[in-house]
């Protein structure tokens, strides 16, 4: 299934992000599109804090993932949203991320726009990342100097290159299906952009830009994390886009911080200068 050049790590994942996958569209079918009405079964939804909800089905993905991830690399940290980090991840020379389902606003709300992602980081940086979105049986995958690639059901794997737009009035916008964030409606304004599309992944929306279907993301809000961003960013990044903070700096992997508290930026790179340039005036007073 994967093209030549693609390590052993690569291909021992691939089929464990899909069971994964499959383990979470059984959830959200049980859920949201039950045969009848006594068939229906609704999760529990608990609360992280007021805007991270948490399920029984992010937790059975993500134990499944922590698992195969523990048979396969015994010798490497594994660290997953819905497990404490302890800090192994710092002194380890790589270590695993897992999003079990990103997008769990959309998986609770019976929307398509939600994945399963692992991302391998060495040396403080991405270079392995898968994104499968089981609703849509859409996978993508990149990982450091092979490129990126789109597997969709019954069809080759795509190589992905992004688009080549560079005027920001004809970008086309992704942004969250869950919060209507104040100051993307701004800067969309100030920019002139009409092109709209609202998905609740991130790294759905990132991989989104990768296969040249959008444009340009972003995210003020600061709650991103590790995890939402390391596969995508690989997939991003070797499909030739960019992804920095909204002041326009890499994002670190390997700090004791968790989070990407000044927000997100991602485009097709040829976008992404004017786009900081437009965001900068509305950023004055910000951290």
């Amino acid at each position: 299934m994967l093209p030549d050049g693609f390590s052993a790590e690569a291909r021992l994942v691939l089929p464990m992000v899909l069971e994964a996958g499959q383990l979470a569209h059984r959830y959200f079918r049980a859920w949201h599109q039950p045969h009848g009405a006594e068939d229906a079964s609704a999760l529990p939804v608990e609360w992280k804090d007021a805007e991270e909800p948490v399920t029984e089905a992010d937790r059975a993905v993500s134990e499944l993932c922590i698992a195969r991830l523990g048979e396969l690399f015994p010798h490497d940290v594994v660290l997953s949203e819905e497990r404490p980090d302890d800090g192994a991840r710092l002194s380890a020379p790589r270590f695993w991320l897992i999003d079990p389902i990103d997008g769990t606003k959309d998986f609770i709300a019976g929307r398509a726009g939600y994945a399963v992602m692992i991302g391998l980081v060495e040396a403080g940086q991405p270079i392995l990342g898968l994104v499968y979105q089981p609703a849509a049986e859409r996978l993508w995958l990149a990982e450091r100097g092979r490129g990126a690639f789109e597997f969709i059901e019954h069809e080759p794997p795509r190589r992905m290159s992004v688009s080549s737009i560079a005027t920001l009035a004809e970008a086309r916008l992704v942004s969250s299906a869950s919060t209507r964030e104040e100051l993307v409606r701004k800067v969309r304004d100030r920019a002139g952009i009409r092109d709209e599309l609202q998905v609740g992944s991130v790294g759905v929306k990132l991989c989104l830009i990768a296969a040249a279907a959008r444009d340009l993301y972003m995210n003020p809000a600061g709650r991103c994390k590790l995890w939402d961003t390391a596969a995508p960013e690989i997939i991003l990044s070797e499909a030739g886009g960019q992804l920095t903070d909204m002041r326009g700096s890499a994002l670190r992997y390997s700090d004791r911080e968790l989070g990407h508290h000044n927000g997100l930026v991602a485009s097709n790179s040829h976008l992404h200068r004017e786009a900081l340039r437009v965001l900068e005036p509305f950023l004055v007073g910000r951290g």
